[in-house]
């Protein structure tokens, strides 16, 4: 990367810069994750090095303006990773994976105080530029970690019956306001109900779009195996068919 950044270099790596170079590191991510999800390891060893580009190119960047190497990365993590580990590398008695977590953020929150950087409030410490549902995810995890949360499972489902019900009532005054608040507050209760139940609702919702392309595919495959199209089709028809891919389907769970 040096080289190619360096004058005689690629002329397109060399024009490159934080702001341009962060939409790649999002798609990489993602390319992580497809990988992952297909258990398609030879795909996820090059797309691993695809993502480990991204860190090679900030770092690089960051060097040639004299603000930090790509070693000064890899020492903070390392540092970081045993500062946070203290039940591994010291006289830590953290033996779950709760009180691992708990003690993790306890140790983050110090270190930002020792830095000047503690947050006025619980929740400001989430970032609210990341997918939605990631961010609903770490909002509900920091309040009921500070105890704000249902006693028990029935409570959220309860919940989840109350904000079907003010949906319902939503629709029913045609308010798109209105609708559009509800349908927020019904997704942020679903993650509590993942959250309840040890889920998490990227990968959840990641795997029920996979198994949503592969039976819309069934419907579309028999439908041209007929000679027809979609359009060509109606409901009925391509409920049976859909019905036919969920019969097929190995997962076999759900819509």
């Amino acid at each position: 990367m040096a080289r190619l950044r360096a004058p005689g270099g690629c002329p397109w790596d060399r024009e490159q810069t934080y702001d341009t170079i962060k939409p790649y590191t999002l798609e990489e991510t993602y390319e992580v994750m497809d990988a992952i999800d297909r258990r398609d390891f030879r795909a996820l060893a090059e797309e691993l090095g695809d993502l480990m580009l991204q860190v090679v190119f900030y770092a690089q960047m960051a060097e040639e303006e004299g603000r930090f190497t790509i070693a000064d990365s890899l020492d903070a993590i390392n540092a970081k990773l045993v500062r946070r580990h203290p039940h591994v590398f010291s006289d830590g008695d953290a033996k779950t994976p709760e009180q691992v977590l708990k003690r993790w953020d306890e140790i983050k929150l110090e270190e930002k105080k020792g830095r000047g950087e503690a947050p006025k409030g619980l929740l400001d410490g989430v970032l609210k530029h990341q997918p939605a549902l990631m961010e609903a995810t770490h909002l509900s995890r920091k309040a009921a970690g500070a105890g704000f949360d249902w006693p028990s499972f029935d409570g959220v489902l309860d919940k989840v019956r109350e904000e079907i019900g003010e949906l319902e009532a939503a629709h029913g005054a045609q308010s798109q306001k209105e609708i559009e608040g509800e349908v927020g507050d019904l997704l942020f209760t679903i993650v509590n109900v993942a959250r309840f139940l040890g889920v998490d609702p990227e990968q959840a919702l990641r795997k029920t779009n996979s198994k949503f392309r592969r039976r819309f595919s069934h419907v579309e495959q028999g439908l041209a195996a007929q000679g027809r199209s979609l359009k060509e089709s109606n409901i009925e028809e391509m409920e049976r068919l859909w019905q036919q891919a969920k019969s097929a389907d190995p997962s076999k769970s759900g819509t």
